[in-house]
């Protein structure tokens, strides 16, 4: 996997240019599965932690906006759609509800790889926020520790992977759901015992939590800015 720079999924419900975009980037040294339909798709996300999805508009079945309406608050995967020409509609309706970017039909293959590495770039300088520092609490990924009070505290891989998505997402609300879908845990229960851990490494005050609040009925939020 080393050799490739990114995992990239195409769906698309035409076999000519689902072969093409898939020969196109491999040549230029991409990871691509792909996927003749919105509901393989989804089969795929599922399983598989892409890094980017090129997503036709118009398919048999359900379209490709269906298919980020359906999915976008679950995956967090940046998304290039396909649109024919005259498409312009659901062009802005996509970029509405979630799309990163857009690529009307016929388009150079050339143009594509150049959306696709400009969307990366952007989510790599993104995730590259790993060493944060907020009132007296730092909290340094690389090393897995946090700081506090002059007090060290080791965090595991688990709570690494929820405060890297929280870290980047400040303000965002994650549902139980969606961290157990970025840890693989299923058990609501044991997803609040990982929270309740990881305020005591953070919080001056874990009952009274002011950075990893609790919003009723909708999940976790982390407040640092």
């Amino acid at each position: 996997m080393n050799k490739f720079i990114a995992h990239i999924l195409v769906v698309d419900d035409d076999d000519g240019i689902r072969s093409l975009v898939k020969q196109y980037l491999n040549e230029n040294n991409f990871l691509v599965t792909t996927s003749s339909s919105a509901e393989n798709a989804v089969e795929k996300v599922s399983i598989i932690k892409f890094d980017l999805i090129v997503l036709d508009v118009m398919m048999t079945g359900k379209s490709g906006l269906d298919f980020i309406k359906e999915n976008k608050k679950k995956i967090y995967t940046p998304i290039i759609l396909l649109t024919a020409k005259g498409e312009t509609n659901d062009r802005i309706e996509g970029l509405e509800i979630g799309a990163d970017d857009y690529l009307a039909k016929p388009f150079e293959p050339k143009e594509l790889v150049l959306r696709i590495k400009n969307i990366l770039n952007k989510t790599i300088k993104k995730d590259q926020k790993r060493v944060i520092e907020f009132d007296n609490i730092k909290i340094n990924l690389n090393k897995l520790l946090i700081f506090k009070n002059g007090n060290e505290f080791k965090i595991n891989i688990t709570e690494k992977i929820i405060l890297e998505k929280m870290i980047n997402n400040p303000g965002k609300t994650f549902s139980r759901e969606e961290i157990g879908k970025l840890i693989d845990l299923d058990k609501e229960r044991s997803i609040d015992v990982i929270i309740t851990r990881l305020r005591k490494k953070i919080e001056v005050d874990p009952k009274n939590p002011k950075y990893l609040q609790t919003l009723r009925g909708a999940g976790y939020v982390l407040w640092i800015e």
